[in-house]
């Protein structure tokens, strides 16, 4: 754990394993197995003409030789022939069994292609579809600890399904400009009950840094700095201490919870065992997303890590339409984000 979807070149990929989307006599060819021949060397492929080719949906493995990787795992990705003559299984079965043996062979990282969308013709929206299915569910049904990065070359390859698309674009266009009706500073005067009638009764004019000062300055009375120890006293759970709550709440353990926050185990330990851990937000909506909190719940928890919900930000606005929707599978939101450049929910390491 946890599962990255990268725009990179595989063969600078500094993991493990690079699985190699190979064809059936394990020659040198084109796209990524041709890029991996010449990455790797001439040696690569004399150890291949020893292995005796590949069937679809089999591995074989080699060393990785130049490639800044240990292991090679060569795998036969099917034809695209419509759909009807069992591609989606042989293509599932190349993914686990790369994942299979990058577990027997000791790898904490490994990099896939998306394999078969090239010259093979499988749809790559399809293809991606059968990596992000398998590979989550091997992630989250194994104890292994690996972080494994699916390698893509743009985020064009994501193709959204119409109605999803529609939907999440909708919705982003119109939090994007109710968070953009107001400037900035005025979004921050609304906090304050004087300063939001003094812009009913000025609506054409931006109030100045001096006005906020002084609203700033007539809520300062000595009385709150006498209390403030008094209020320090109160201080509520902290993030950790709700996220902890939360599992217990919800009957689940701590490793359920963490994979299904695409968490690394390392992570979550520090979270576990600091009460006063403050995570990056990406880190925070995972846990909210595994943990299938509501809006308000997500709300909360970010409050206790200092953090807020924007509609400014796309990125937010995502996550909190698939929140609003009770849709909690972080592979799929991710995909999504990823076909919005927005940074990915979990995939955080120590």
């Amino acid at each position: 754990m946890p599962f990255h979807i990268v725009r990179n070149d595989i063969t600078r990929m500094q993991v493990d394993a690079v699985v190699n989307a190979a064809n059936k006599r394990l020659s040198n060819g084109s796209g990524v197995n041709g890029a991996v021949h010449r990455a790797a060397g001439p040696e690569l492929l004399a150890e291949c003409q020893t292995l005796g080719g590949c069937r679809p949906g089999e591995v074989k493995v080699t060393r990785g030789y130049k490639l800044p990787c240990r292991y090679v795992i060569h795998t036969v990705g099917p034809v695209w022939r419509g759909g009807l003559f069992g591609e989606q299984e042989k293509l599932s079965a190349c993914y686990r069994n790369a994942l299979q043996i990058a577990r027997k062979l000791g790898c904490k990282s490994v990099a896939f292609p998306l394999i078969s969308s090239g010259a093979h013709g499988y749809p790559a929206d399809r293809s991606l579809k059968v990596a992000m299915n398998v590979i989550g569910a091997f992630l989250l049904e194994t104890d292994v600890d690996m972080m494994v990065y699916l390698v893509l070359f743009n985020s064009e390859t994501v193709q959204i399904g119409k109605k999803l698309f529609d939907g999440i674009r909708q919705y982003i266009d119109d939090r994007y400009v109710e968070g953009h009706l107001l400037p900035r500073r005025e979004q921050m005067y609304c906090a304050s009950t004087e300063v939001q009638g003094r812009l009913k009764e000025r609506p054409d004019s931006a109030l100045t840094a001096s006005c906020v000062q002084e609203n700033i300055l007539n809520d300062a009375e000595p009385a709150a700095a006498a209390s403030l120890e008094a209020a320090l006293e109160q201080v509520d759970e902290s993030f950790s201490q709700m996220v902890l709550r939360k599992i217990k709440e919800r009957g689940m353990k701590n490793a359920e919870c963490y994979k299904k926050a695409n968490l690394d185990k390392k992570l979550f330990s520090k979270i576990n065992n600091d009460i006063h851990y403050k995570p990056k937000k990406t880190t925070a909506l995972a846990l909210a997303v595994a943990l299938e909190l509501s809006l308000d719940e997500t709300r909360e928890l970010l409050m206790k890590a200092g953090l807020a919900l924007s509609h400014s930000d796309k990125f937010d606005i995502i996550v909190e339409y698939f929140i609003k929707k009770h849709q909690y599978d972080i592979f799929e939101i991710n995909e999504v984000l990823f076909y919005y450049d927005q940074p990915l929910l979990g995939c955080s390491m120590l």
